[in-house]
């Protein structure tokens, strides 16, 4: 898969296989092209050259069938400011068809612990409380396959807590892709990883050691061998 803006390539072929249950943590400097990657895979972007598929869906032929199984937490909350939570989650959950919808909107709202602030206009929230209700808002169909772009940031270790545990509700078939930069997180939730440098996957397989010191040897190693 190839993605260029202009003449500046940003990935640059990247080969990349994930099974159904499958816990993939991608790590990779800045500028590595990891936010870009994921948004191609969410079909927020398309490829400029190359194919890939997703659930066996095309992700540039059946965006619309592959989002109803996807759910994307990025640095865009993707949520209206001049809504309240309650109606960003109403929206989005009348999009997904989601069944018993208000069961699961204060369902969801709960395990995020916005309660308090369901029905306070987004654009007033602090960034952590937009945050939250993002990860309602990507959560809210039960989504099978979950993408997540450096969700530690603007959330303290309850929220990161919190969204492990909504991760976990999702059942063991749920498939998870997540970048970060924290490689301590990224190596605890993950049951394979991957590194990418320069639009490319250098590295993926099996984490090779549970100890963040070890793999960040590991890490280096990949990075300054591919710069």
């Amino acid at each position: 898969m190839v993605k260029s803006f202009g003449s500046q390539p940003v990935l640059r072929g990247v080969e990349l296989r994930v099974r159904e249950g499958d816990f993939l943590t991608i790590f990779g400097p800045n500028g590595a092209g990891k936010t870009t990657l994921l948004r191609v895979l969410a079909t927020f972007m398309r490829p400029n050259r190359g194919s890939g598929k997703i659930a066996g869906f095309d992700i540039t032929k059946q965006a619309t069938e592959i989002r109803r199984r996807l759910g994307l937490v990025s640095h865009d909350n993707l949520l209206y400011d001049n809504l309240s939570g309650y109606e960003n989650l109403k929206f989005y959950g009348r999009m997904y068809d989601v069944p018993r919808l208000e069961s699961r909107i204060a369902e969801i709202v709960n395990q995020v612990g916005m309660e308090a602030r369901l029905h306070q206009r987004v654009g007033t929230l602090s960034h952590g409380q937009k945050k939250r209700i993002a990860i309602a808002r990507a959560m809210i169909h039960r989504p099978s396959i979950v993408l997540l772009d450096e969700p530690e940031t603007g959330l303290d270790q309850e929220a990161i807590a919190m969204l492990t545990g909504i991760l976990d509700s999702l059942g063991p078939r749920r498939t998870v892709i997540m970048t970060t930069h924290n490689i301590g997180q990224g190596l605890k939730l993950a049951n394979e990883v991957g590194i990418l440098v320069r639009g490319k996957i250098v590295f993926q397989g099996p984490k090779p050691t549970e100890d963040p010191a070890a793999f960040s040897d590991v890490y280096y190693h990949y990075v300054e061998a591919h710069r």
